[in-house]
Parts: C-alpha cells; sequence; structure tokens
C-alpha cells in the first residue's frame, strides 16, 4: 500500500525537521538528498520515478520548507547527523541514498559517517569539496553573485538547464526555496563551499553510482572523475549534453540508469 505523509521530529539538538514520506510502506528505502538552499521540493517532478520501487524519504535542510530555527555551527557533517536521525526516527536501519548537487556532498558524510545506514550510494553533479576539487569558472561565482532578481534567476535557469528545455523558470524547483532569509541562504552556501571530503573518500564502502552532466558550470563534470577516483569500485556516468539539472531535463535517461543501479545494489 502506497502512503504520503509529512511529519516533524526534533533533532538531537531540540531543532525541528520536517520529514515526507512516499511509496510503497513495504518497499526498500530511498533517501533523497537536495541541493543547496532547497527544500524537498527539489525532488518533487522526481520522486514518482522511483516510488514503484521504493518508498521515498525526504527532509527540510535547516533553514527551508518547514525545518525553521537558528542555525549555529552547520556542516554537510551536521546535515548528514539529520539525515541519519531522520532514518532512525522512521525506523529505517539501512537506505538507499540519492544526494545531488550539496545533497551528495551530505551523502559522502553520511556514507562515512554513518556507513551502517547506506546500502548503496548515487552521487550527482556533485564534488568532493576542498582544494583537490574542480571549481566551477570565475566568471559563473561572479555572476551569480552580482545579478538581482530577474537576471539572476534567468541566469541561475540557464545553469541548471539547456535551450531546449521549454519549462519556464517559475515553475523550476531546482532554483531555491525563495522563503529562505538572507542569513540562512549565506549559510547553506558557506556549508557547500567548506564541503572537503577528499581524505576520507577511500573509506565509502557503500557500492557507489556517481552521474553527472559533461556541461555542468556549476560544478564542472571533472568533479565526477574525481570521485570515480577516490571511491573504489564506483562506477560513473556521464550524461551529453547535460547542465547542472540534468538529472531532471534528461530524467528518462538518468532515472532508469539509477534505478537499474540500485536494483542490483541495495
Amino acid at each position: 500500500m502506497e502512503t504520503r505523509d509529512q511529519l516533524t521530529i526534533t533533532a538531537r539538538d531540540g531543532f525541528p525537521l520536517e520529514i515526507q514520506v512516499s511509496g510503497p510502506r513495504e518497499a526498500p528505502a530511498l533517501l533523497l538528498l537536495q541541493g543547496q538552499s532547497n527544500s524537498h521540493r527539489w525532488w518533487d517532478e522526481l520522486r514518482a520515478d522511483f516510488e514503484p520501487q521504493f518508498r521515498t524519504v525526504t527532509f527540510d535542510y535547516r533553514g527551508t520548507g518547514g525545518s525553521r530555527g537558528e542555525l549555529t555551527d552547520l556542516s554537510t557533517a551536521s546535515f548528514a547527523a539529520d539525515a541519519a536521525e531522520v532514518l532512525d526516527h522512521l525506523g529505517i536501519a539501512r537506505a538507499a541514498v540519492y544526494g545531488t548537487s550539496m545533497g551528495g556532498r551530505i551523502a559522502q558524510m553520511l556514507a562515512l559517517d554513518f556507513p551502517e545506514h547506506v546500502g548503496a550510494l548515487v552521487l550527482g553533479c556533485t564534488t568532493p569539496g576542498g582544494p583537490n576539487s574542480v571549481k566551477r569558472p570565475r566568471e559563473v561565482g561572479q555572476s551569480l553573485a552580482r545579478l538581482r532578481g530577474r537576471e539572476h534567476t534567468q541566469y541561475l535557469f540557464s545553469l541548471f538547464y539547456t535551450p531546449n528545455w521549454t519549462v519556464a523558470p517559475r515553475y523550476s524547483k531546482l532554483l531555491g526555496d525563495d522563503t529562505m532569509t538572507a542569513h540562512e541562504s549565506a549559510a547553506h552556501l558557506r556549508i557547500s563551499a567548506q564541503h572537503n571530503a577528499w581524505e576520507r573518500l577511500p573509506e565509502i564502502t557503500a557500492p557507489t553510482l556517481i552521474v553527472h552532466g559533461d556541461d555542468d558550470l556549476m560544478n564542472p563534470v571533472d568533479n565526477a572523475h574525481l570521485l570515480h577516483e577516490r571511491i573504489a569500485n564506483s562506477r560513473i556516468l556521464i550524461c551529453p549534453g547535460g547542465r547542472h539539472g540534468f538529472f531532471e531535463e534528461f530524467a528518462e535517461v538518468v532515472s532508469p540508469e539509477v534505478l537499474g543501479f540500485l536494483s542490483t545494489t541495495s
């Protein structure tokens, strides 16, 4: 039987975390981790791809959606600890984990700090972080910092999607949670920028698939190859022409590949 539930739990430090669960209750669990400055709505157009086979679990990161409160000392490791608490609360001992962008950074830390919880790992359009990673082109960062309003939205949209994507920017679920304050957005930016799992990546033992678009200027595809080199026995799938939102624009190709991988490993 399929269920669609939303609940709020209290984390170890008293912070409220809002959780969303859908898909057959008896199915294996799939934890979906969204990108920076986004709530669970990042997955709205995609989670149905996975619900026939998985009980999908999302949660709103601190500072997004229904998870709001004072933000202190946050990191991809602390967000991974939140993810582990979410799984524990739901009674899920082991889950497949699919993280994209900053969610992929958090997924790395979950696999490193809570390996017992991760049955299989999918890392999408993400990076190992630190000085060994490949940074986005300087002009991209400068434009993101400089542009405002509609120009910023349109530029961000062009980083996520190719010109062939005909859905208007206002309908995209990937461009950020517009309920966030400037303080919350800045905190997420620091969390993402300070991630560095480089030295520890060889410790990951979960079966891992790395997916990336080869035209990603937000997070260059070279990072996918670095992750592949650092994580033993990982697999890699590069999507030709894909930008930062390749997993949505080319979902008809990417989602079956992810499902195929998970069906043999989780």
